[in-house]
This record gives C-alpha cells, sequence and structure tokens, in this order.
C-alpha cells in the first residue's frame, strides 16, 4: 500500500480483488462483516477519513482497559468505511469509541454478556446538522444515512479490531437489531430542555450500553404525571420479567409528548426524580413471576426495591447508576 505524498502511510495489509462482488465475498469469508454487504476499504477512502480528522494512522484512539488491546486511528477509519461513513462522519465514530474505553464504561463486559446490550449513542450539538442526522420522526430507526453509518462502524469496530464475534466473545443469548446499529440525534430545536452540548459548550457523543428499546403509548393524557407513570410502568415491567439487578434506563420522549410535558413546566430533572419514585417495584413480585432464587426470597421482600440509583445530575445531563453514560467530546480532552 503507497504512502500518500507527504503522510504516513498506512500499514494495515492490502488485498487485490477483480471487483465488488469478489471483496464483498474476501470480507464475508473472512468473517469481516456484520452479515451485510460492506463498501471497500481503499487506501484513498480511509485516507481521507484520517485527513478530516487530522489525525495521523498511528494515533491511538484508546487502549480497552481488560484485555489491553490497541485501536489505532487507521484500524478505526478502516471500519468507518467499510460501514458507509464519510469523512465528515469519523470523528464521531472516533469520539465514541474513545468513550467506550473509559475503564468505567466496562466495555470488555458490555461485549461478553448474554445479556446481548448494543452500543447506544446519542450525538449533541451542532455537529447533527453538519452531518445530516435526523432527530425527529423514525428516530430509532433508519432515520438518516448518518446515524446509521455512525452506529454500523461502532458494531464493526467490535467486530474487527476486539473479535466480538457470535459465539466466541460475544455470549450474547438472543441480541437484537441494535447490534446492527444504534444511533440517535438529540432534538434540540424541537425543545426547550437545555441539550448536552449547550450545557458543555461543546458537540458531545453519549455512549450506553444498552438493551432494545421498549415503545410505549400514552394517547389519553396531557398531564405530566399520568404520561410519566406509563413510562414508570414499562420500567417497572422490565424489573419483573428482565432483571432484579440494578440498572440504568434512557427516556427518549417524543415531540407529542415532551410538548405536553413542557407546557406544565417539567424539567429533565423533575422527569427523572419522579421516575425515581415510581419506578420501584417489591421484591416479592419477582417471586409472583417465576424468580424465586434468594434474593426474591429475602426477608425484606415486603419492602419496596428501588432498581436505580437516585439520579444525578450536570446542568442538564443527569445520570442514574454508576455505569450509565460514558460522555466524551473529542474537543475537550
Amino acid at each position: 500500500m503507497s504512502a500518500v505524498e507527504g503522510k504516513a502511510a498506512l500499514s494495515s495489509k492490502a488485498y487485490d480483488v477483480d471487483d465488488f462482488v469478489a471483496a464483498q465475498e474476501l470480507f464475508h469469508s473472512n468473517g469481516w462483516t456484520d452479515g451485510l454487504p460492506i463498501v471497500p476499504p481503499t487506501e484513498a477512502a480511509v485516507q481521507a477519513c484520517l485527513d478530516w480528522a487530522l489525525m495521523p494512522p498511528d494515533q491511538l484512539i484508546g487502549v480497552e482497559p481488560v484485555r489491553e488491546q490497541p485501536i489505532t486511528a487507521e484500524k478505526l477509519a478502516i471500519n468507518a468505511v467499510m460501514a458507509g461513513c464519510l469523512p465528515i462522519h469519523f470523528p464521531i465514530v472516533a469520539t465514541a469509541r474513545q468513550a467506550m474505553m473509559q475503564e468505567e464504561f466496562l466495555l470488555h463486559g458490555v461485549t461478553s454478556s448474554t445479556g446481548g446490550c448494543a452500543i447506544l449513542m446519542i450525538i449533541n450539538g451542532p455537529v447533527r446538522l453538519e452531518i445530516g442526522a435526523n432527530a425527529t420522526f423514525n428516530a430509532l430507526g433508519n432515520s438518516d444515512r448518518a446515524t446509521s453509518v455512525i452506529g454500523r462502524a461502532i458494531r464493526l469496530t467490535l467486530i474487527n479490531l476486539m473479535d466480538v464475534r457470535p459465539g466466541g466473545i460475544d455470549r450474547t443469548t438472543l441480541g437484537h437489531p441494535g447490534k446492527f446499529s444504534y444511533c440517535l440525534a438529540e432534538d434540540e430545536e424541537g425543545t426547550n430542555w437545555q441539550p448536552l452540548s449547550i450545557v458543555r459548550g461543546l458537540s458531545a457523543v453519549t455512549v450506553m450500553a444498552a438493551l432494545a428499546p421498549r415503545q410505549i403509548m400514552n394517547e389519553w393524557s396531557t398531564d405530566p404525571k399520568e404520561i410519566l407513570e406509563t413510562f414508570a410502568a414499562e420500567m417497572r415491567a422490565n424489573q419483573r420479567h428482565y432483571s432484579i439487578y440494578g440498572g440504568n434506563y434512557a427516556i427518549v420522549i417524543p415531540k407529542q409528548l415532551r410538548d405536553h410535558i413542557e407546557a406544565a413546566g417539567w424539567t429533565k430533572h423533575d422527569i427523572a426524580e419522579f421516575l425515581f419514585e415510581r419506578a420501584r417495584i417489591r421484591r416479592k413480585e419477582w417471586a409472583d413471576v417465576g424468580k424465586v432464587g434468594n434474593r426474591a426470597r429475602s426477608p425484606r421482600k415486603k419492602s419496596h426495591c428501588t432498581r436505580i440509583a437516585r439520579p444525578s445530575f450536570s446542568g442538564s445531563c443527569w445520570r442514574s447508576g454508576r455505569r450509565i453514560w460514558c460522555r466524551y467530546s473529542a474537543l475537550d480532552g
């Protein structure tokens, strides 16, 4: 692989293929994909991503703490190109990957658990508009090119740079579609609530280990307490049916419900406090759904059990529990 004039050469092994179809078969046969077709990572395309982010190929993005696996900008850019990323998308991929390798994110546990969580990404700040991220309709679906390929790039980096493959390191029992791509942008223009970008003064990427979305509906009330009680009921159901252990929740409130809550003067802090108080179950309820282990038989089974920690706040950034969102910006080091 030749060096671009005046720039460090890429060090990854190069392969010669006859055509696009042959490239697909090469990558699929080696297990380098997520099962979908990829964009062949040519030297020019990879270099364009690095140039946009002002990163040399050997720049260290981070080191996975448990296995001490280093991730370089070149390897990250290759997977971003494969996912369909344009150069303008690459800094967001790099930022998210830096966040994921912070020790408190527990990346090894997240990617090797039988639980099946995926990496949920939330994009804030002016960069959303620059990349054309759609923060309105179908926000968790195929809403736009940017969030689709950025989320996919994160999964490909796990597969190819950390060997997180089903049946190997990835011990997921069922998984969910978020393991293809799980990325959305905050609708900052459609709300009076302060977004992360205003609080921090920077564009931000937030990452969280999350299970599949659970969609709820309440079209029958405009009262914030009644609307949010529906959210709390879903959280209580999750505590009964999925896990009796503590967890964290990302609450995505669509505009048609958010408008009612905002009109009543509620803030993000108010929402978090309400859900903290209402999203509780009694220990005996675990036995009611067949979970009759020692924790369900605890002498305290008649007491309420809060499975989320009291929220803590930094401006409008709120966290619940010790592992929720590892926030990191490429601009604040």
